[in-house]
């Protein structure tokens, strides 16, 4: 080989050397890891989900039209500089009769300046007083609306982790049961040497562990989208991996042991009943300011003011500026305003029939969700009291089922009832658990409780 050839190899190899090392230190940064609890999750939720962050602007929104109530009970100050040009003087015609004679004489110069400051207060306007009480109660409503917002994003981040759970929790009972088959399938094959089991009995048992191969890929994905569909809740970048500290494990929880004291608290403390119990009191202001239209309204006004006139030449700080003031009082009585004052009253009326019609159909719906709630809570507890029973007796009955095969007195069909009784009996224990818990984050949502810490300012 010649000396070029060498040369040209023992660069080709620095540059591929070289390449490769500058790929492996430019390999991109794993991605975040997070170990989420239920509480962090809730509390991360609070800070970055969007519709919450959107209820907090509203509640801003309503503060600000609190202040602007206030102004037509306050006084409005305004000031003003004019300035006029004489192109042509404006002139005066005196009587014939005047002494010095008649005709027109100039009575303008050719600049003129006039400032002034006028104060306007009104001193009794009922409809301004009915607003300023009805934004008071805007604001209220605003304060509901999101412990609403708060109920619906707590609830959400509730369910969806709950989802994670039993979907990882699904992933495991898939795992666990392809790692019994497969054990079966060795005893299947020991006994098959010894002579006891038949060729048959080998290809069925390597059919059980595939057969199951396609249940493990939909379970694996399910526990990727119940992640995706958490960290969307959450409002956490879908880049950023998760891992769940709690499992999908019964705890149980104090409610109100009856429909009637359950349904009496929902009504004190459910965000949406008291709003719109609030927006019946905004409506029946409504009412009064659509009325006190018709009303006299007496309102203070004064002026200060002054001017001057001078011509060409005359510099401005030669010229006059005398001032004047005046204050006075203004009285508005409406006489006829085309029937339109009446129909507005009869409209805020209807208004107010409307929405208290609405607050009786909610309370209606809120006794129904309740009861539904409580029914579903207790029929979940139930469920798990029966199937965790039941787990037991099933696993008891698949180790004996197991054991009569290895010692070739049992079946493979016995061995395949024994895991389908198993598997189902995990399952319905999963699923019990994951009704209950999400039938408690259901109920808290209907009875209105919602953590402190979750719905302060």
């Amino acid at each position: 080989m010649s000396p070029i050839r060498i040369l040209r190899l023992l660069t080709a190899f620095m540059l591929v050397a070289g390449l490769s090392a500058r790929g492996a230190s430019a390999e991109p940064e794993e991605p975040r890891k997070m170990v989420l609890s239920l509480d962090d999750a809730v509390r991360i939720g609070m800070q970055r989900n969007r519709s919450l962050e959107i209820a907090r602007l509203d509640r801003q929104m309503a503060g600000q039209k609190v202040r602007e109530s206030w102004a037509e009970v306050l006084p409005h100050v305004s000031t003003g500089l004019t300035y006029t040009r004489s192109i042509k003087p404006t002139v005066l015609f005196l009587p014939s009769n005047f002494p010095g004679g008649g005709g027109p004489i100039s009575i303008s110069q050719d600049n003129a300046f006039t400032g002034s400051v006028n104060v306007n207060q009104n001193i009794f306007k009922l409809s301004a007083i009915a607003g300023i009480r009805a934004s008071s109660l805007v604001r209220q409503i605003s304060d509901e609306a999101y412990r609403q917002s708060n109920a619906d994003v707590v609830t959400s981040i509730r369910r969806a982790y709950y989802d994670a759970l039993i979907s990882a929790e699904k992933l495991k009972l898939v795992v666990q049961s392809i790692a019994r088959w497969e054990a079966a399938r060795k005893d299947t094959g020991a006994l098959f040497r010894q002579g006891v089991a038949a060729d048959i009995d080998t290809l069925k048992a390597y059919l059980s562990v595939e057969n199951l191969k396609p249940e493990f890929i939909r379970a694996r994905s399910d526990v990727s989208i119940a992640a995706t569909r958490l960290k969307s809740v959450m409002g956490v970048d879908q880049e950023t991996q998760i891992a769940l500290s709690d499992s999908l494990a019964f705890r149980e929880r104090k409610f109100p042991a009856d429909i009637a004291s359950a349904y009496a608290e929902a009504l004190q403390k459910r965000p949406d009943v008291r709003s719109l119990t609030l927006q019946l009191a905004a409506e029946g202001e409504k009412v009064t300011a659509a009325r006190s239209e018709g009303l006299p309204t007496l309102g203070a006004f004064g002026q200060l003011q002054t001017q001057t006139q001078f011509n060409d030449g005359t510099p401005l700080d030669k010229s006059h500026w005398p001032v004047s003031s005046s204050v006075g009082l203004q009285l508005s009585v409406p006489i006829f305003s085309g029937f339109a004052t009446s129909a507005r009253i009869e409209q805020a009326k209807i208004s107010r029939l409307q929405t208290r019609t609405r607050l009786e159909d909610l309370k209606a719906q809120v006794r129904a969700e309740v009861e539904v709630r409580l029914a579903n809570l207790a029929e979940s507890q139930r469920r798990i009291e029966v199937q965790s029973r039941t787990v037991g007796v099933a696993e008891r009955s698949y180790r004996i089922t197991r054991l009569r095969l290895r010692e070739g007195v049992g079946s493979r069909l016995e061995l395949k009832d024994a895991e389908l009784q198993l598997n189902t009996a995990q399952i319905n224990y999963l699923q019990a658990v994951y009704d209950y818990l999400l039938s408690s984050a259901e109920l808290e949502k209907s009875l209105g409780i919602i953590p402190q810490e979750l719905s302060g300012s």
